[in-house]
């Protein structure tokens, strides 16, 4: 990920809506949720969420996939990574096991 990818990720992120719609897939997992459950979920209007749902697929954080009538959502765990990578490539000056606790602290424990 370069610069650029990045700061369009925490700019997705950087609003409260988005944020909540990015958490609430990340708890769903590869499953995902339709466009109306998000927005159920979260008290969310739906025109307003499908915008919130455009950006977060443009900065890579989320995937679309048409099911039917519908739309599925799902945390694009790939982008995730890219983001963490970014943001954790000059990690402790070549003293890795300062990163350990960060690291440990986003490892899934499912």
């Amino acid at each position: 990920m370069d610069k650029s990818s990045a700061l369009v990720a925490l700019a997705a992120l950087g609003q409260e809506t988005r944020l909540d719609v990015f958490r609430l897939l990340v708890r769903a997992g590869a499953e995902g949720l339709p466009a109306g459950e998000i927005a159920a979920r979260l008290g969310a209007v739906q025109n307003t969420l499908s915008a919130h749902l455009k950006i977060l697929d443009h900065a890579g954080l989320v995937t679309a996939e048409r099911q039917g009538r519908s739309i599925l959502y799902r945390a694009d765990f790939t982008g995730v990574r890219d983001l963490l990578a970014f943001l954790m490539e000059d990690c402790c000056a070549g003293s890795p096991e300062l990163c350990q606790p960060v690291i440990e602290a986003i490892t899934c424990h499912c």
